[in-house]
C-alpha cells in the first residue's frame, strides 16, 4: 500500500489564507499531527468542519514520534503534519520526521503555502534573488559573535527570526557592527495589525529600542555589499602587533578572526608561526 507524509502550510495569522487544497487535504488524512492541537481545532472551526483525528507532535516529542509516523505512511496512510503557522519544517517542528520517513523509504509530499520568511522577504524591499534563512538568533553571546561574524562576509540577503522582547536588544547589538546595512523587521505578517519597517540598523534598532513591541516577528537584513578578501600577510601583520602588545597567541588569534572575519583556525596557524619565527 502507497501511504504518504504530507507538510500542510497554514495561515500564518489570517484565517483566508488557508487553501481549498490544504482544508481538503487535512480532511482526508487519517490523522493529522499538530504542534498545538487548540490551534488546529480553531482553524478548522474557523472553516466551520469537524475535526480530524489529531495527534500533538512538537519539538519537545518530535524524535520520540519519528518512528509513529513512519509505520502510518508504511503502512498505508495518508498522514498530515501542520505546525502552528506557516510551513511545517521551516523553524517549526517537521523537519526531522521527514528525514525518518524518507529514510524508512516512506513517500513525502507538500502542500505549499505561508511561510513567514518569503513573506517578510518579498515585502522588505531588500534582494531577494539569493538569500539565507538562519531562523532565530542565539540567545548566547558568543553564539551570536560566531553569527554575525559569519554575517560580516554574506553577501545575500539574510533572513531571521527574533522574539518582540529581544528584537530591540539585538538590532542595537548589531546596529554596532553595522550602522548602515539596511533592515526590515516585519511584524504580525497578514494579521490585522501587519506592520514593517524599514531603515538603517542604528535607525530602526533605536525606534524598536524605545518602544514596546507585540506580536511575530521576522527580521530581513542587507547582505554585504562587498567582499572584501582578507591576504595572508594582512592577518601576519594584526598578529604581530597583538603578539607585541603582550597579547597570548590564543587571545591574538581571537582577536584577528574577529577583527577581520577569517575563520579561527587560520588566524591561529598565523599566530602559533609568528610565535615561533620569534623563538628562533
Amino acid at each position: 500500500m502507497s501511504g504518504v507524509l504530507v507538510l500542510v502550510a497554514t495561515p500564518l495569522g489570517n484565517l483566508g489564507d488557508l487553501s481549498p487544497r490544504a482544508l481538503s487535504t487535512l480532511l482526508e488524512a487519517a490523522v493529522v499531527y499538530c504542534e498545538d492541537t487548540r490551534r488546529t481545532r480553531t482553524l478548522f472551526a474557523a472553516n466551520g468542519v469537524k475535526t480530524p483525528h489529531l495527534v500533538a507532535l512538537h519539538d519537545h516529542n518530535e524524535q520520540d514520534m519519528c518512528a509513529e509516523v513512519s509505520a502510518r505512511v508504511l503502512s498505508g496512510e495518508t498522514v498530515a503534519l501542520v505546525s502552528d503557522a506557516g510551513t511545517p519544517g521551516i523553524s517549526d517542528p517537521g523537519e526531522r520526521v521527514v528525514a525518518a520517513v524518507v529514510a524508512a523509504g516512506g513517500r513525502v509530499s507538500v502542500v505549499p503555502g505561508p511561510a513567514a520568511v518569503i513573506g517578510a522577504l518579498v515585502v522588505s524591499g531588500l534582494p531577494t534573488e539569493r538569500f539565507v534563512m538562519d531562523g532565530f538568533v542565539p540567545r548566547k553571546a558568543s553564539e551570536r559573535r560566531t553569527l554575525f561574524d559569519q554575517w560580516d562576509r554574506e553577501a545575500r540577503t539574510i533572513v531571521f527570526y527574533e522574539s518582540p522582547q529581544r528584537v530591540g536588544a539585538t538590532l542595537t547589538e548589531m546596529a554596532e557592527r553595522w550602522p548602515e546595512r539596511t533592515v526590515a523587521v516585519v511584524r504580525e505578517l497578514t494579521k490585522v495589525h501587519e506592520e514593517v519597517v524599514r531603515g538603517t540598523l542604528e535607525r530602526v534598532a533605536s525606534e524598536l529600542s524605545s518602544s514596546d513591541v507585540l506580536g511575530e516577528i521576522t527580521c530581513v537584513l542587507e547582505g554585504r555589499e562587498e567582499i572584501v578578501v582578507i591576504s595572508d600577510e594582512d592577518i601576519v601583520s594584526r598578529v604581530s602587533e597583538l603578539l607585541d602588545a603582550g597579547l597570548s597567541v590564543r587571545d591574538a588569534a581571537a582577536t584577528v578572526a574577529s577583527e577581520l572575519g577569517v575563520a579561527h583556525r587560520r588566524a591561529y596557524d598565523a599566530a602559533l608561526a609568528q610565535r615561533a619565527e620569534r623563538a628562533d
